[in-house]
């Protein structure tokens, strides 16, 4: 029998169920409707397209064949009506039919649907502060608002710009300004980190100190609180409560916010702050009308907690349930565990699953292990320090998340991809412990990362190792007098350590060799307690265990050792 079937929004979710509808049911009536001109385009490429490593917008609209997905490509190649340009203005649920607007001519028709579904998106939080509509003001909300950046940006009108917001898209755009325009750029962050909620602060402060080596100025803990225009309405500066940012172009990433009011409208049940409630099957409370992609609300797998993850590569996944779901095919969509990935200039930055500020927020009784080691065999060209953390809980031994950080290579989505399906299974310590990954000297160590990782997380569990958190650390070096008894026992080789014990001084900083600490034991003062620091934290847990075995059992490791503090950009290195 055939049906009806009427789709809302046509950029990801909508055209993956529409498609793969028409597949199921080649039958079946099938239309999407857009409100823009311009559909079924990679969004997440926009800062890609505006950097230059896509050269045409239309490569983000295109297939990996090269047609451009519009209008004609959907009628011809897939069989699905798309009215471009069209609004959905209301749902009667009672009579079935989807009343909608062409924004060009102004009619007015209706659309009746046996099965509705809602790809509606969503938008960009504009900051409600003075100056948001000025000319030069941008959100990165669809693909025209990049279409013109990228062309102000190639007609010389901007030397100088402003990203308000540090999540990945903030990131994104100032590298994309940076690194091809050469443009004067500054990122601000209302939060006291970059990718707050994403990573935890060890990462996030890393990734701040490489775009500021790439000449990003980035202020942390600092939001704005106006934009100034001139005479003219143009764009001329960001104020902030600390400074005054001259700019001829500010980019708003302040986040985005679910498009939810259609089905609050039609009396849908909508979580409080906006997204669309729907089962495993994609189905809103109406059976009949399905949502999914940006606009809906999911269930984090790790916390079962509500979450909203608007990502298209979960827009795509769930698009494909929902329509197996409207053509009568059981399929469920359970969730997310949260993963992410993005490049930075030379660096990439991935998570997945919990934070361990999250984990702990969320009633866990969790720890972390920090690892810095090798992201491929040390021996091999070009191996490179990788940083991980495995989040988990101590008392179920259940691993909450990894986040990485690392050169701009394989060496980090691999692991965060390989956890993440891990994570989702419910996986423990001692999965990631005994979990199997490819090896080959030009992709990873003998001992995989992963598995490193999930030593550590063993060894802290079982007590044998005493770590000390890295802010803790890093807060002492800035002021010793927090730990008076506390003193550094540096292992590493004595050209590295020399210059410490002549800056910090004898009474702070020990050097002895990794492998002299055998026999040099005696030399470490009974009654301090000594902080071991080494390049990744492997030997410092090493000499910890000797240390105990000779009744030496004040001691503490600084995991991640050097490998992450010099990544930290701290100012006191000698």
């Amino acid at each position: 029998m055939e049906k009806k079937i009427v789709i809302i929004g046509a950029v990801a979710a909508g055209p993956k169920a529409a498609c793969h509808l028409k597949r199921l049911r080649p039958g079946w009536d099938v239309t999407m409707v857009d409100q823009d001109s311009l559909i079924s385009y990679g969004g997440c490429g926009i800062p890609y397209y505006v950097c230059g490593d896509v050269s045409d917008e239309a490569e983000l609209r295109s297939t990996s064949f090269h047609m451009v997905r519009d209008e004609t490509f959907f009628r011809q190649a897939k069989g699905v009506e798309v009215l471009t340009r069209t609004r959905a203005l209301a749902i009667d649920r009672k009579e079935k039919v989807v009343r909608v607007k062409n924004l060009d001519s102004g009619e007015e028709r209706e659309l009746a649907y046996d099965k509705l579904m809602l790809a509606t998106g969503a938008r960009p939080f504009v900051l409600p502060i003075a100056g948001s509509d000025l000319d030069g003001v941008f959100t990165i909300a669809n693909l025209h608002k990049a279409i013109e950046i990228k062309k102000r940006i190639a007609g010389g009108k901007v030397s100088r710009a402003v990203v308000i917001g540090g999540g990945a898209i903030g990131v994104e755009m100032a590298e994309a300004l940076k690194d091809l325009w050469g443009i004067e750029t500054t990122l601000i962050e209302f939060m006291p980190q970059l990718l707050p909620k994403i990573v935890d602060w060890q990462f996030a402060g890393m990734l701040k100190t490489h775009l500021e080596e790439k000449d990003v100025t980035v202020f942390i803990n600092e939001g704005a609180t106006a934009i100034l225009g001139d005479e003219k309405g143009m764009v001329i500066g960001v104020q902030t409560p600390k400074r005054t940012l001259d700019a001829d172009l500010v980019i708003m990433a302040a986040g985005v916010r679910p498009r939810s009011e259609l089905a609050a409208e039609a009396g849908l049940l909508v979580a409080p702050w906006g997204g669309i409630i729907v089962n495993q099957r994609m189905q809103t409370s109406d059976p009949d009308i399905y949502a999914a992609g940006d606009c809906v609300a999911l269930t984090n797998l790790v916390s079962g907690r509500e979450t909203y993850a608007p990502l298209g590569s979960l827009a795509n996944r769930e698009g494909r349930v929902a329509g197996d779901n409207m053509a009568g095919i059981a399929s469920r969509f359970k969730g997310t565990v949260g993963s992410f990935i993005m490049k930075a200039f030379d660096r990439c930055i991935g998570a997945t699953g919990l934070t361990y500020e999250a984990a702990l927020a969320e009633g866990f009784d969790a720890d972390y292990a920090l690892t810095a080691p090798a992201d491929r065999a040390h021996f091999f060209p070009g191996e490179a320090i990788a940083v991980f953390q495995l989040v988990f809980d101590r008392t179920s031994r259940k691993v909450l998340g990894l986040q990485g950080f690392g050169v701009m290579n394989d060496a980090i989505s691999v692991r965060i991809d390989a956890a993440a399906v891990m994570i989702t299974a419910g996986a423990v310590i001692e999965d990631f412990r005994d979990a199997e990954m490819a090896y080959a000297p030009p992709f990873s160590a003998a001992i995989d990362s992963i598995n490193a990782a999930a030593f550590v997380a063993d060894n802290l569990c079982a007590d044998r190792l005493r770590k000390l958190d890295m802010d803790r650390f890093l807060a002492w070096m800035e002021d010793f007098s927090l730990e008076p008894d506390w003193m550094a026992l540096d292992i590493r080789h004595p050209l590295e350590a020399g210059p410490f014990v002549e800056k910090f001084g004898k009474d702070r900083w020990l050097a002895i060799p990794y492998i002299e600490v055998r026999k040099r034991y005696e030399e470490i003062p009974e009654e301090r307690t000594m902080i071991i620091l080494c390049d990744a934290g492997t030997r410092s847990y090493e000499v910890q265990i000797f240390l105990d075995h000779i009744g030496k059992n004040n001691t503490m490791v600084v995991s991640g050792g050097f490998n992450v503090i010099r990544r930290l950009g701290v100012d006191w290195l000698p």
